[in-house]
């Protein structure tokens, strides 16, 4: 941290305010927030930083929070194993309330989609709170879940095709992810009969028909 702050006051020549954020799980005691260099007889440095550490901050403390970032990083905040279904579905709630452009929603919820994985059991549990909602809400969050999935079946579809093919080009990466959810059911079944690159370029052609 001090490496940073250094480097950035010599670059910019303008206060810094220095904050580290941890989202590790572990460990759960009090993060160090301040580094010296000092001898027996003087003190060098006494460098101090602030530090938010998720692990020790409680999830519903940040609930009502009109914040993007509190509804991406609750997820990695101190959770009790029961209320992991609840807390995702709540930290996607939060989101749709926010009404951010398609973009920053989709990055955010993906952030939130990575830091809570949930198993089979938990996600029937998540799918509950949903039923919670107001319909406006449960249509809303259910249009990034179901953007969860598309987007890994494209995932896969492009790590399929890259161990049969090699690396592909971001053009033809581009075209795979623009498909939309039938297409890429049929490009899943129909990848599996391709020879040669050129049989899903003459596929992807087809489409534009």
């Amino acid at each position: 941290m001090f490496r940073y702050f250094a480097r950035l006051h010599e670059k910019y020549v303008l206060p810094i305010y220095p904050v580290v954020i941890f989202s590790d799980e572990r460990p759960k005691k009090a993060a160090v927030s301040s580094y010296q260099i000092k001898f027996p007889d003087f003190q060098v440095l006494d460098f101090n930083y602030r530090t938010i550490q998720l692990n020790r901050l409680n999830w519903r403390d940040f609930l009502n929070q009109p914040n993007p970032i509190a509804s991406a990083l609750m997820a990695k905040m101190k959770i009790e194993p029961k209320d992991r279904p609840k807390v995702k579905a709540e930290c996607l709630r939060l989101l749709v309330t926010l009404k951010l452009n398609p973009a920053k929603t989709q990055l955010i919820s993906g952030f939130i989609d990575s830091y809570l994985k949930l198993t089979a059991t938990e996600i029937q549990a998540f799918e509950t709170e949903l039923g919670t909602f107001g319909q406006s809400q449960q249509e809303e969050v259910m249009q990034i879940v179901t953007s969860w999935t598309i987007q890994g079946q494209v995932s896969t579809i492009i790590r399929l095709l890259k161990r049969k093919f090699g690396q592909l080009s971001p053009e033809i990466e581009a075209k795979i992810q623009n498909l939309s959810s039938p297409q890429l059911d049929d490009l899943t079944e129909t990848l599996l009969d391709f020879q040669h690159i050129d049989d899903l370029t003459s596929w992807l052609s087809n489409l534009e028909e």
